[in-house]
């Protein structure tokens, strides 16, 4: 089960601030993630959001598609309300308005991976 990162590149100082626009974020309507046609494309197992100074990521815990992942949450509404209240906190204007245009940003902003490591990858001690 993998593991995603989306970086946010904000404006420091203002981490109160960008705090407040999660305190009440409008979880996504469900986990399960599905291809135009309705089928199975994963599942969202978990997120989490860290920031300090002018860096903000998004940690992102799934199975399947990475790409199922952007798709679904550009079509989330508490995610665009979220957008919306973070754009004048952002380093650099992006545009988020469309299915298209999220996805986009959502490869961009994906952070490469180097490890990923978990309980399934642990070897038994001889």
């Amino acid at each position: 089960m993998p593991y995603a990162a989306i970086v946010y590149r904000v404006k420091p100082g203002h981490e109160d601030e960008i705090a407040k626009i999660f305190e009440n974020f409008n979880r996504v309507d469900t986990a399960d993630l599905r291809t135009d046609d309705g089928t199975e494309a994963g599942r969202i197992l978990g997120t989490g959001l860290f920031i300090k100074d002018d860096v903000m990521v998004r940690c992102i815990h799934y199975e399947g598609d990475l790409a199922a992942v952007g798709k679904h949450m550009a079509t989330q509404p508490g995610v665009h309300a979220a957008e919306s209240r973070l754009a004048p906190y952002l380093l650099e204007e992006r545009d988020t308005s469309s299915p298209q245009a999220f996805g986009e940003y959502f490869r961009k902003a994906s952070m490469r991976s180097i490890l990923q490591l978990s309980v399934d990858t642990l070897e038994p001690k001889s």
